[in-house]
């Protein structure tokens, strides 16, 4: 006989599937019963994220992504808490990874890439603008909606243990190694939005070739590959788009392009529609302040229920000990 569905419910939002996982946060499939919206719900251990000392880091970073409303960003609709859990709920994006798409149909056309890109850059300009940092950008961390459009997710909320020092710059080494900066290497200090656009950079050659700039099974290889941007364009590349990628896989920072000069590029500016989006002005942040107080009024409450089981007819007659089917038959019409 099949067992009763027990459903888990946070606050207003039923809970389903889990759809991603990670070091500090488990992502799943949830929908607002109010609304019947869909919603990725982001769920974070408190004890882990106390015990690392990561809370105001958490809140600073959550207020700001509450603020970032952007079409080429995922939304973060709001936050809430439990006495053990800290749940982030955010747009869910159906169209998968665009690392899928890559995996599935191999190197694209320029044209879909610069498409992709141009979104990718309206997205990592904006969010810099409003002093976000990514740290972790590669084709993983990129989806895509039912349109087809890229969406950003964990722009914010991927690097949440890193620190920015006193000399304004940040000092962790993080990320996927093969997107990474060389000057995110080298453990002198970095700037986070130039760090970002050469992951921009590595993205777009892998849109554009098929498979990874800077690659070595020895990882002190390919931090050597990485820092001396030791890399060969393929050549069905056109030579716009080559000199484009070389500007921005330029290993020095400070020479590297920056996003006002991308905007400019003959090659980026083909066809390019700049974003156009409202901005709502009446956000409201008190959310993430309860998160973080330890009081009860403050909590969502967290609930398991028992759904009732569909049941076909002969598990009904099973269950039924006292019901008599006698009647059901009449004994002179059975026939053998």
């Amino acid at each position: 006989m099949s067992q009763p569905k027990i459903k888990r419910r946070v606050g207003k939002y039923e809970v389903g599937r889990t759809i991603g996982e990670g070091t500090f946060a488990k992502v799943k499939f949830a929908r607002n019963s109010e609304t019947g919206e869909a919603v990725a719900l982001k769920i974070l251990d408190k004890e882990k994220v106390l015990k690392h000392k990561m809370a105001e880091q958490i809140k600073r970073e959550i207020a700001t992504m509450k603020l970032i409303q952007h079409p080429n960003v995922v939304r973060l609709y709001e936050v809430m808490g439990s006495k053990t859990k800290i749940f982030i709920v955010l747009e869910f994006v159906t169209g998968g990874e665009l690392f899928d798409k890559i995996v599935n149909n191999g190197r694209m056309r320029e044209d879909e890439a610069r498409r992709y890109f141009q979104q990718l850059i309206n997205a990592v300009d904006y969010c810099h603008s409003r002093g976000v940092y990514h740290r972790d950008l590669k084709p993983e961390n990129l989806l895509l909606d039912a349109y087809g459009n890229l969406k950003v997710s964990d722009f914010g909320l991927s690097a949440l243990s890193k620190q920015v020092r006193d000399d304004g710059l940040l000092h962790t080494t993080c990320g996927t190694p093969n997107y990474v900066a060389p000057e995110v290497l080298n453990d002198r200090g970095y700037d986070g939005a130039t760090a970002d656009l050469w992951s921009c950079g590595v993205i777009l050659f892998v849109l554009l070739a098929g498979y990874l700039p800077f690659d070595d099974s020895n990882i002190m290889n390919l931090y050597k590959k990485i820092s001396a941007a030791e890399f060969t364009c393929p050549p069905w590349l056109s030579f716009s788009a080559m000199k484009l990628i070389t500007r921005i896989l330029d290993p020095n920072p400070i020479t590297r392009i920056t996003i006002p000069e991308i905007l400019q590029d003959e090659w980026f500016k083909k066809d390019y529609k700049p974003p156009m989006f409202e901005e709502k002005d009446d956000t409201n942040l008190d959310d993430v302040e309860a998160v973080f107080r330890d009081s009860e009024e403050h909590h969502v409450t967290e609930k398991r229920e028992e759904q009732p089981t569909p049941m076909n007819a002969f598990e009904l007659i099973s269950m039924s000990n006292g019901l008599n089917l006698g009647n059901l038959f009449d004994a002179e019409q059975v026939c053998f």
